[in-house]
């Protein structure tokens, strides 16, 4: 069974910088892509940024709201993937999630709908 775990939320000034990790597990975890979403009172889950799985590896994805401050990536070795925050505004407060699809061969890499398993979600909050 996949099973997703995000911590490094927390409390930021505007400004400030933020990691926050995904931990897999349940199955090969390089072989398949993994996103970030969040989501914002009264709002619906939103992308964020994604990087694809070992049979396209390499390429990420980014909303354009985050393009040039925020990066994604992951460490096979730990099952791990990351999201650095940098230049956070206090737009980007929400519940960040990270999700991994299905299949290693999903490429609905900007859509909630392309991912299957997701994990409780972590508190970002950019004080302004």
């Amino acid at each position: 069974q996949v099973q997703l775990v995000e911590s490094g939320g927390g409390l930021v000034q505007a400004g400030g910088s933020l990691r926050l990790s995904c931990a897999a597990s349940g199955r090969t975890f390089s072989v398949y892509g993994m996103g970030w979403f969040r989501q914002a009172p009264g709002k619906e889950r939103a992308f964020v940024a994604a990087i694809t799985g070992s049979w396209l590896p390499g390429r990420t994805y980014y909303a354009d709201s985050v393009k040039g401050r925020f990066t994604i990536s992951r460490d096979n070795a730990k099952n791990t993937v990351y999201l650095q925050m940098d230049s956070l505004k206090s737009e980007d407060t929400a519940v960040y999630f990270c999700a991994t699809p299905q299949s290693a061969y999903s490429s609905q890499y900007y859509s909630s709908t392309g991912y299957d398993y997701w994990g409780q979600g972590t508190q970002v909050t950019v004080s302004s």
